[in-house]
């Protein structure tokens, strides 16, 4: 009510002025100022686009705070949760520096359209989003498959509104069978194991082009898993996967019925236990290794464009010997090497200065063997 009073709220104060008191009009002059201060930063009804952590190991130290980050800044903090460096410093509160020597074995990035925030029942942190501008983790994608092409890295990037698939790797043949058109999709919501006989769909409708398109995606959310369940080698090899998944059902949901409405409502429930169901079991699946974050937009500044590539494209890996003073690639064996060099060097030094020290204070007529021998020489002679 205060907040609405506006520029008539102004007139209305300077009416009354006229007929107060000099310490009246000074009271009522101060509290229309605090209101006005109050209002100036309280927006009721306006929330703001948000990046929530589901889940996190503990050596990725996220801390809960109000601090906003940039959309254009969301690849750099997963390549950064990964181990991974970037060109231009992240200061963000946020996420602090963790374990040198312990790095994530997946992370996790699912952006959801159409939804300021949603409710989850159990988060790591939620931090509020600004300049919601879309980005993709080709950056970090590239660098996965660079730095551990000798191994199985899985690099999955899909969004089933837009019918957009990129795939790097060794591990593109466990998802060959993945639905990825939205034709593929509904013809597996038609098959035995779908969502559809364990959703509480309440007022979503099969017959909805809308409404099949939300249950697509749940359904490819479910179908990533149960691959994940039945190669559960690729969760425990040596190389960090990356998984990024844009849904954009509930935008559509949105469109058609509105925000009020009660498939929206249902909607975005069945969203967040999906989401918070698919967290937990990707987080268990890499042994409690992975971070898992949703990141929650009500609508992009600008469209997101992207070719979409071969289900079974495989880059090649530069050549090691170009003349371009590429660094050597990553192994993953480099932390074990590290520490046997660093502590066999400390060890050497220690011994280095032991024996330094006891050579100072060596007393050559006791404990040498040498000066005795010629001591006795001496004596004798």
């Amino acid at each position: 009510m205060l907040c609405s009073i506006g520029t008539s709220g102004q007139l209305i104060v300077a009416v009354a002025r006229r007929k107060m008191s000099l310490t009246n009009r000074l009271r009522m002059e101060a509290v229309f100022s605090v209101v006005l201060v109050i209002c100036s930063f309280v927006r009721p009804g306006v929330h703001a686009d948000s990046l929530t952590v589901l889940q996190a190991p503990e050596f990725v130290s996220f801390q809960k705070g109000d601090w906003p980050i940039s959309g254009e800044r969301v690849p750099d903090l997963v390549a950064l949760t990964m181990g991974f460096s970037v060109q231009e410093d992240l200061s963000w509160p946020g996420l602090q520096v963790g374990g040198l020597f312990q790095r994530p074995r997946a992370n996790v990035l699912v952006v959801v359209r159409g939804v300021d925030s949603l409710n989850f029942p159990q988060s790591v942190a939620s931090y509020p989003l600004e300049n919601p501008v879309p980005f993709t983790l080709d950056s970090v994608a590239e660098t996965v498959h660079s730095l551990f092409s000798e191994y199985t890295p899985v690099v999955l990037q899909l969004a089933p509104s837009e019918e957009r698939l990129y795939m790097l790797g060794k591990a593109n043949a466990v998802f060959e069978d993945l639905p990825v058109t939205l034709q593929q999709i509904r013809a597996r919501l038609s098959q035995d194991g779908s969502v559809l006989t364990s959703l509480p769909l309440n007022s979503l409708s099969r017959n909805s082009e809308a409404d099949l398109l939300f249950l697509s995606e749940v359904q490819v959310l479910h179908d990533i898993s149960a691959l994940l369940q039945r190669h559960r080698h690729l969760a425990t090899d040596y190389s960090p996967d990356l998984y990024s998944l844009e849904l954009s059902g509930l935008e559509e949901l949105s469109r058609i019925y509105g925000k009020d409405s009660p498939q929206y409502r249902d909607a975005t429930a069945i969203l967040s236990s999906v989401l918070q169901k698919f967290g937990e079991d990707v987080y268990r699946l890499y042994g409690n290794r992975a971070v898992v974050e949703v990141v929650t937009v009500k609508t992009f500044e600008a469209p997101l464009t992207r070719k979409s590539r071969s289900i079974l494209e495989s880059k090649q890996i530069s050549n090691p010997g170009s003349p371009f003073n590429l660094a050597y690639k990553y192994n993953f064996e480099y932390a074990v090497i590290f520490n046997i060099v660093l502590w066999l060097m400390i060890i050497l030094a220690l011994a280095v200065i032991a024996i330094a020290y006891n050579l100072w204070n060596m007393d050559p007529g006791y404990d040498s063997i040498i000066y005795r021998m010629t001591n006795q020489k001496i004596r004798m002679d």
